[in-house]
């Protein structure tokens, strides 16, 4: 999952401006982990999350083929701003549609995209991530979502870069050892 540097992203928008697939092709690779992740967490739905990376990824790259796009170099912030956008807009029109329960909800049948042992994996990951201290769960979030480096989120947070990387080292390192134990028993 490369990071671009502010220098790489206004590149690739010029790239894309161009009309070359390929640059269009390195945006899609580049970004589409992180906002998959996003979708994920927020809708808690492993296809509405694939389809809102999708429809995302398409939208900035119809906008900066349109000249939309005012600061190339955070090319970053607007595709997570435009994800951030794309779910809410989703999530709006879920609360305002009539709840379905399907057939396999009511009969408890796997969908057979994920398996059981996925969602036991995610339910462990997820607890081990919500025994993290609030701070520290936040800078993992700032990372590994929004893709701010530690120097970004110590100005977010009124840190020191440094203490942002300590934390995010030994938040890391207190998820996997709280999974290794909860997978043991």
């Amino acid at each position: 999952m490369p990071v671009f540097s502010p220098q790489q992203q206004s590149t690739l928008v010029d790239r894309i401006r161009r009309g070359e697939p390929a640059a269009e092709e390195e945006l899609v690779h580049g970004f589409s982990n992180r906002v998959m992740f996003l979708a994920l967490a927020r809708t808690r739905d492993r296809e509405a999350a694939a389809d809102l990376t999708q429809e995302t990824l398409l939208a900035v790259v119809l906008a900066l083929r349109n000249g939309q796009v005012r600061e190339a170099e955070r090319l970053a912030a607007f595709v997570y701003g435009t994800a951030r956008n794309v779910i809410n807009n989703y999530l709006r029109a879920r609360i305002r549609q009539p709840r379905q329960d399907s057939i396999d909800a009511a009969l408890d049948v796997p969908s057979g995209r994920e398996t059981v042992e996925d969602q036991e994996r995610a339910a462990v990951v997820h607890r081990a991530v919500g025994a993290l201290e609030k701070t520290d769960r936040q800078i993992l979030m700032l990372t590994l979502v929004e893709g701010l480096k530690p120097g970004e989120i110590a100005a977010r947070l009124g840190m020191t870069s440094e203490v942002v990387r300590t934390r995010k080292s030994r938040a890391l390192k207190k998820i996997i050892t709280h999974v290794k134990n909860l997978s043991r028993t």
